[in-house]
């Protein structure tokens, strides 16, 4: 495992932007890439002086738009500018650039030859929007015209399988330097595990300008440190993740990191976005991924793919969390656990006897708050777009069920002690309720209900917005997020969280 640099990505209009950004986050990085494509055409023409203005060594890059990059104006004319960032090198090594990003196919003699002279190194670069290039290792020696040329491919993969194809057919390369970078956010796993991945560094951006890079699947560089412990991963380091599609927004991950750090435990947590559950079982045998979190849509596939699964989680019908036992995954249920303890703090009670509840949804999550219900003495009614869902997990525990439509308002009013939203409708939605994103639009709150939302992104769900406003307590679902966290933790390992 290579001890991988963290790059980066400056894409500012002009050099003293990007000189701004890398001072910013010099004691986060190693090394910035000046994206000169992104800065106007008059700053394009001062380039030259921009490692003088850094204390890191630099990258230059000028990326054409076919590869993802701006620079529309011909080859020719990036010649030129290629060749006046790289002309008159300075005897101070420091205030030259330190590497050069030429494509694969890009070959100017009198420019590859300077470089040589002046030494700076060629990132000779491969980049694949439509799907994952396999036989790296022969496409790398292709790549590489000279053995001073560091060869980098980065592609977007379909599916996390392909990511794991990346990580076999990389790690096994250890006799020159390369670059990895599986694109988007099936690919952020070889963005913070570079090492493993054996790649000579990985690409970050800064939190300002992240959204220039958002479709590749950019990390902040102090995320990447404070969040990801990323320079202080090696061997020893026991690798968690959470699973789950599209997963482009989960805490999880700072839940865990944060008690590993407080216990003083040399473990690293994941977000690990897969198409397939069988993918990420697969991935994280392959990577050493000793256990997962698992949320949307995976909960009930563990029940069918786990090896084994716990009482608990077989009544439920669902399992949150798979834990690596010697040569087995044996799922478990923790978010029954951190909804009743959630669900009691949010109502300052122990119980719910008596109470009518209304559960909005029948997922792997509607699942586990049915049977905490029923554990906690509440009476309920689940409402589901499509009933026979509903009727299956109502008959199990003696509730109610009915549709989740408009016509089902009088019955949500009889049992509107406490409304309990599963579903992710509503999920990163800023819009102002509407029935897209709020799945009992049709409700009319009297202020006396209890709304709990086990979405916990935004803060305040477009459902809780409406609540609010009608004078209703709400919550959303962070804190269950949170107690169902310390119980995974405990699982995996084996010391309590909140401990000293």
């Amino acid at each position: 495992m290579v001890d991988s640099l963290i790059c980066l990505t400056l894409t500012g209009k002009t050099l003293q932007e990007d000189a701004e950004m890398a001072r910013k986050y010099a004691s986060y990085i190693d090394v910035v890439e000046l994206r000169a494509d992104h800065l106007t055409e008059d700053e394009q023409l001062n380039i030259r002086r921009f490692p003088s203005m850094v204390s890191v060594p630099c990258i230059l890059t000028i990326r054409r738009d076919t590869d993802g990059g701006k620079y529309t104006s011909g080859e020719f004319s990036r010649t030129a500018l290629f060749a006046r960032a790289l002309s008159f090198a300075e005897s101070n090594p420091t205030k030259n650039f330190a590497y050069v990003d030429f494509e694969d196919d890009f070959h100017v003699s009198s420019l590859q030859d300077g470089t040589q002279a002046f030494g700076v190194k060629i990132i000779r670069s491969c980049h694949d929007f439509t799907g994952p290039v396999v036989n790296i290792r022969e496409k790398f020696e292709r790549m590489r015209k000279t053995r001073y040329e560091i060869p980098k491919l980065a592609f977007m993969p379909n599916k996390l399988s392909d990511v794991e194809r990346l990580y076999r057919e990389s790690s096994a390369i250890s006799d020159f330097d390369h670059i990895v970078v599986a694109m988007g956010n099936l690919g952020v796993p070889s963005r913070i595990l570079a090492q493993k991945f054996n790649s000579y560094l990985t690409y970050t951006s800064p939190v300002e300008t992240c959204e220039n890079t958002a479709s590749i699947g950019h990390i902040d560089p102090i995320t990447l440190n404070n969040m990801y412990n990323f320079k202080n991963l090696d061997d020893r380091t026991r690798l968690y993740a959470v699973t789950g599609w599209p997963l482009k927004v989960t805490s999880s991950p700072k839940i865990h990191n944060e008690g590993y750090r407080k216990h003083n435990l040399n473990n690293l947590f994941i977000p690990l976005a897969s198409t397939s559950f069988a993918e990420s079982l697969s991935f994280a045998e392959t990577i050493g991924i000793r256990g997962m979190a698992v949320t949307v849509p995976y909960k009930e596939d563990v029940l069918t793919l786990a090896t084994e699964v716990d009482t608990e989680a077989g009544e439920i019908g669902a399992s949150n969390t798979v834990v690596k036992d010697f040569s087995q995954w044996v799922g478990h249920n923790t978010d029954a656990y951190g909804f009743s303890r959630a669900l009691c703090e949010f109502l300052n009670v122990k119980n719910i006897r008596h109470r009518k509840v209304s559960i909005i949804g029948a997922g792997g999550a509607a699942k586990a708050i049915a049977y905490a219900i029923k554990q906690l003495g509440g009476k309920a009614c689940v409402f589901n777009r499509t009933l026979g869902h509903a009727k299956n997990l109502a008959e199990q525990y003696g509730f109610d069920y009915a549709p989740l439509e408009e016509s089902s308002a009088a019955l949500l009013d009889r049992y509107s002690d406490i409304i309990i939203q599963t579903t992710k409708v509503g999920m990163n939605s800023e819009d102002e309720p509407n029935k897209e994103n709020n799945p009992i639009w049709f409700y009319n709150f009297k202020g006396t209900e209890n709304l709990f939302d086990i979405v916990y992104d935004p803060e305040i769900t477009p459902v809780m917005k409406v609540a609010q406003e009608a004078g209703c307590k709400v919550c959303n679902g962070y804190s269950m997020l949170k107690y169902q966290g310390y119980k995974q933790f405990k699982y995996f390992t084996g010391k309590d969280y909140e401990s000293d």
